[in-house]
């Protein structure tokens, strides 16, 4: 296990104040304040932690309310929505400053048989020919030093393989909104379903939205040319997965208007099974 995917976990390994209270803290961050992936697995993993183990969690549906701080820890309460035969509900509320700045509904099921079909994979090339994240910064001479180390650092716990060249590696070209990337952690992981599903929440934050940005040949906010940020997630667990494991993210932008952009995606393991389910739309602007 890299040393980076060891502070990762132990940034989801929350402290528990007291009954459904939980306090976690902030890891590095490409932009000055706290990644939205994050708090949203760090809130998962309070909802989780109040739910029996047999019932995994098959949906999420969470609001980004205000900008978190990374100086600060962030407490999460839990509130036991609804306990039945088969299904669980949890609300979680991520509160800094004496304020929310992030809400998040989960819900968890036992297992059932039932109907089965699925989107088939899409074509897309095999992870291990592609170049890593460190391989594809060092090759783009218009982005700084500085930039290629903040995006290595906040991404250092995944393996991240882009199929295409992501926006900031090759903006000013309008492109087909669409990009496919391949991840897994960047070291083994437990057996613990829960823990996959909130690490494959972390990941499912820092590449959704790219899709818009090609649309437009922009780079995005590490090159200054747009003002982003998350503004609600969602997320449908289909079928069991490891997040360390080889995963595509196959992504579009389906629109983008009035200061706000969505993308959509569909994550698939490595044998072509549709594993989860994500959307997530952001502010996206253009600086005056």
């Amino acid at each position: 296990m890299s040393q980076a995917l060891h502070d990762l976990l132990d940034l989801l390994d929350l402290e528990r104040i007291e009954e459904d209270v939980f306090r976690g803290r902030s890891g590095p961050a490409l932009v000055p304040r706290v990644f939205g992936g994050q708090v949203a697995a760090q809130a998962l993993v309070a909802a989780g932690r109040t739910v029996p183990a047999d019932r995994p969690a098959h949906s999420l549906h969470a609001y980004f309310l205000r900008p978190g701080d990374p100086s600060v820890p962030i407490v999460y309460t839990v509130d036991r929505m609804r306990d039945g035969r088969s299904f669980t509900t949890r609300r979680v509320v991520a509160i800094q400053h004496g304020k929310p700045v992030f809400a998040l509904s989960a819900s968890f099921q036992t297992y059932e048989d039932g109907l089965d079909h699925q989107a088939t994979a899409p074509a897309a090339p095999d992870p291990a020919t592609l170049p890593t994240a460190e391989e594809r910064l060092t090759s783009y001479r218009h982005l700084t030093p500085e930039i290629a180390e903040r995006f290595l650092a906040s991404n250092a716990a995944v393996d991240l393989r882009y199929a295409d060249d992501p926006p900031y590696g090759r903006f000013g070209e309008p492109r087909e909104p669409r990009s496919q990337v391949w991840f897994r952690t960047n070291g083994k992981l437990a057996d613990d379903p829960l823990l996959h599903v909130c690490l494959a929440t972390y990941v499912s934050d820092m590449t959704l939205l790219d899709s818009i940005l090609l649309a437009h040949g922009r780079g995005g906010w590490a090159v200054n040319d747009v003002v982003g940020a998350s503004l609600d997630h969602a997320m449908w667990f289909h079928r069991p997965f490891r997040a360390d494991e080889w995963l595509l993210y196959d992504q579009e932008s389906p629109s983008a208007s009035g200061g706000r952009g969505l993308g959509q995606g569909r994550i698939y393991t490595q044998d072509g099974r549709l594993a989860i389910s994500v959307i997530q739309e952001g502010v996206v602007r253009v600086p005056r």
